[in-house]
């Protein structure tokens, strides 16, 4: 039977949507959207204590940011409590669950001889019902209810991305399925929200490969058909060691605070653990086209800013104009920089879109043209000698009585300012940077003028008379 591929990404909303967890998603998202299936969100927040609705909050932000639109959800697992119960009832009346009434203390106890002896510490199954039933019931305390696991036998799956993997159930314990005060525990809401959500595909990082065997032995206690599964390789630092803040393992919309494009994001997560050839650069309609997991390497995929740098360049310099002009208005408007009196954004990106990596360096390029700079002392020190200033202030003169304000017209005032002083293109050019936008490197010196409009221009030259 020909089954419609459905995926799922199944955050915790313990904390922000960090690049693992993003890349997870995409290739969730790609994969459905490939083969024509539908993609499912699920927040996983039984955890109590660590979820938080801005971290809920969070994921939602990230997953609009990256585009990541998903067909169903988001889906809670704290509304689906009664459902997780019914199955937990259903599995107790049919022996594949049971209650355990070992104390914690015993446990303990239990796992401290079992590490003496030299053995894996485990749960040894006394309350199975086989076992159980000749132990005496415990006065107080409430019992947990623990799944059944086979007792011989292996779990094996072919990973869609690392290759057979078989697991004896000998090394699986009977784990507990709902705790003590009934609430279920994770790796059982995964099973039943897997199920009730007809998951065909669970494409999840290799952290949860120890999970995945006992999540298809309750699955074949259900009866209920088994998804199949790909593990994605953990995203190390570019320095081989695990993925850390310094690293970027940040939220996603940090990235967004940083002055990174959305789809420049996307594109270099597309290439961290997958290829197709050697495309670098890519849309994403082809991203999609050409998505699937026989491309995913089952090695660790490593973080680069370097390249993801010089995506995030490419993106800006292929952006619209005016979209550029929308993200930099944003980043000056929190900066309490009004634009509205300045010249024109969009005027102002095309002459720096070209020499920018960041959105937050093309804001930093747009403030001088918009506030008067504060000259640095060592900049002034060194270019705004006296014969600079003298040049400047002819300068000033020149471009007074230009009849249009245009590259052509502004590029002959400077060159007669030169002759007249004796001076060559930088000795004017760079002062006249540091006097105008207080730096000494910009795009073409008549571009710039132009843009910064000869009003302006004229009001700051004046400073230096």
């Amino acid at each position: 039977m020909n089954v419609s591929v459905r995926t799922r990404f199944a955050p915790s909303p313990t904390g922000y949507l960090h690049i693992g967890g993003a890349r997870t998603a995409l290739f969730s998202w790609a994969y459905a959207r490939h083969h024509g299936g539908k993609f499912i969100l699920r927040i996983e927040d039984t955890d109590l204590e660590r979820s938080t609705p801005e971290a809920v909050r969070a994921i939602l932000d990230g997953m609009q940011w990256l585009g990541l639109e998903y067909d169903e959800g988001p889906f809670y697992q704290m509304q689906r409590m009664d459902r997780y119960k019914e199955v937990i009832g259903q599995m107790l009346k049919a022996g594949t669950a049971y209650y355990c009434y070992t104390s914690p203390a015993e446990l303990d106890a239990l796992r401290e001889a079992q590490r003496a002896r030299g053995e894996k510490p485990r749960y040894d199954g006394r309350w199975r019902p086989e076992r159980g039933k000749t132990l005496p019931l415990p006065p107080v305390g409430s019992p947990v209810v623990r799944f059944r696991n086979p007792a011989n036998g292996v779990v094996a799956w072919d990973d869609l991305v690392k290759g057979r993997i078989e697991i004896a159930n000998a090394e699986l314990d009977d784990f507990i399925i709902a705790r003590a005060d009934g609430t279920p525990t994770y790796n059982f809401c995964v099973v039943v929200d897997d199920w009730d959500m007809g998951i065909t595909e669970v494409i999840r990082g290799d952290d949860h490969v120890n999970n995945t065997p006992r999540q298809i032995n309750v699955l074949r206690a259900l009866g209920a058909r088994e998804p199949r599964y790909g593990h994605l390789s953990m995203i190390l630092g570019p320095d081989g060691a695990k993925l850390s803040k310094r690293h970027g393992a940040v939220s996603v919309m940090q990235y967004d605070e940083d002055g990174y494009l959305p789809e420049a994001v996307v594109n270099y997560l597309a290439r961290l653990g997958w290829s197709h050839g050697d495309d670098e650069i890519f849309s994403r309609g082809q991203f999609i086209e050409w998505f699937d997991l026989d491309h995913v390497t089952p090695s660790a995929a490593q973080f680069s800013f370097e390249k993801l740098n010089w995506l995030n360049a490419h993106y800006i310099k292929q952006a619209d104009d005016a979209r550029l002009a929308a993200e930099v208005a944003r980043r000056l408007k929190k900066r309490g920089i009004d634009h509205g009196n300045g010249p024109a954004l969009t005027a102002i990106i095309a002459l720096y879109k070209e020499r920018a990596t960041h959105l937050n360096e093309l804001a930093e390029a747009v403030v001088p043209y918009c506030v008067a700079p504060e000259i640095a002392p060592e900049l002034a020190e060194k270019h705004l000698t006296a014969p600079a200033r003298a040049a400047l202030q002819h300068l000033g003169g020149r471009f007074a009585i230009l009849t249009s304000w245009e590259k052509g017209t502004i590029n002959q005032a400077i060159k007669d300012t030169m002759n007249a002083h004796g001076l060559k293109m930088p000795q004017v050019a760079i002062p006249l940077r540091v006097a105008l936008l207080g730096v000494t490197h910009t795009p073409s010196i008549d571009a710039v003028l132009e843009v910064l409009g000869r009003d302006r221009v004229l009001a700051r030259l004046a400073c230096f008379e």
